[in-house]
């Protein structure tokens, strides 16, 4: 709503929620504004950051375990194929397996595509894309990967340098508290060597210092 859009808030919240929290998402988001999120999406945002966007709102990912051996396989190259082997990129073929398929099948098309491709899938996402489409699909690479890890990195980057990302700090803090919050905080001691808690607080300050140390505990 108003002038310009949060890309990073649509990223995290659409890459990072369940099927089921999505579908909440979209039934609060059309009784609140009288429009669909993803109209909203379509008019906001645009080429094939918009498809992945709306894509991953319509919450449609595959939340099984199972993973087909032979399609993971041909996930693998296909990714290969229109990325690193070619000139240019087929962006939408990443967008269909990175968006749909589930978590274990795609631990597994990581795997394969690493060794045929002799490169890290995120590393290539870097190469071959830029800007929001690349923050977009890194973000689905890292919350099929290690979730709290993903929230953890958030946490950091909101916070290191001169100046608070408040929003992002809220908004992690406040919708992880009750999930996964032990796991973000053991995630970030792992990934910065400090605590989240001494980094908050030394970090903010007054009652808003109090407040996020709660959130965190510990």
């Amino acid at each position: 709503q108003g002038a310009g859009t949060d890309e990073g808030c649509l990223i995290e919240i659409l890459a990072s929620r369940t099927n089921e929290e999505i579908r909440r998402i979209n039934e609060n988001y059309k009784v609140q504004y009288g429009c669909t999120l993803e109209e909203d999406i379509a008019s906001d945002t645009a080429s094939m950051f918009r498809r992945v966007l709306v894509s991953l709102a319509t919450g449609r990912r595959d939340e099984g375990t199972y993973v087909d051996e032979a399609l993971a396989q041909q996930d693998a190259q296909c990714l290969y194929e229109a990325g690193e082997k070619k000139w240019g990129t087929d962006e939408a073929q990443f967008m269909t397996i990175l968006c749909t398929r589930n978590r274990c099948h795609l631990l597994r098309v990581f795997d394969v595509y690493r060794g045929i491709a002799n490169k890290d899938i995120a590393d290539s996402i870097k190469s071959e894309m830029s800007g929001d489409l690349e923050d977009a699909l890194l973000a689905v690479v890292k919350c099929v990967r290690n979730k709290p890890a993903y929230f953890a990195e958030r946490l950091y980057k909101s916070m290191k340098g001169l100046g608070t990302d408040d929003n992002t700090l809220i908004r992690v803090m406040v919708s992880r508290s009750e999930i996964d919050m032990l796991d973000i905080r053991r995630e970030f001691l792992t990934m910065y060597g400090k605590s989240l808690y001494s980094f908050i607080k030394g970090d903010c300050s007054g009652d808003y210092r109090k407040v996020l140390l709660r959130l965190c505990g510990g």
